[in-house]
């Protein structure tokens, strides 16, 4: 079992950042692949980054290309989301997510349905 915690979410103005973490526990962290997802209501959860095992390699959905960056640091199994220049369309539930996998490729990675442990949740609310 892997138990996964974000933080840092809240309400921001447009334009403005925030940086969420996810804290995992329970399972080797640093072998393993880590993403972020976000679902609005009535939405479907949609993709927004992964990064690998070793943070050498991130993929991100292109509406937050140049905007937002995920990192990690294994040696506090935390993964992080640098979130700039934040728009209201980024307003949404938040979802760090855990893929038993070193490095799943973009065509898996963008599945919800390929990840196996998930966060609860943290919201992020952009006014404009």
């Amino acid at each position: 079992q892997v138990q996964l915690v974000e933080s840092g979410g809240g309400l921001v103005q447009a334009g403005g950042s925030l940086r969420l973490s996810c804290a995992a526990s329970g399972r080797t962290f640093s072998s393993y692949a880590m993403g972020w997802f976000r679902q609005v209501p009535g939405k479907e959860r949609e993709f927004v980054a992964v990064i690998n095992w070793s943070g050498g390699n991130t993929y991100y959905t292109d509406s937050v290309k140049g905007r937002f960056t995920i990192s990690r640091d294994n040696a506090k199994n935390t993964v992080y989301l640098q979130m700039n220049s934040l728009k209201p369309e980024d307003t949404a539930v938040y979802y760090c997510a855990y893929y038993k996998g070193a490095t799943p490729p973009p065509t898996i990675a963008t599945m919800p349905t390929a990840w196996d442990y998930w966060g609860q949740g943290t919201q992020v609310t952009v006014s404009s």
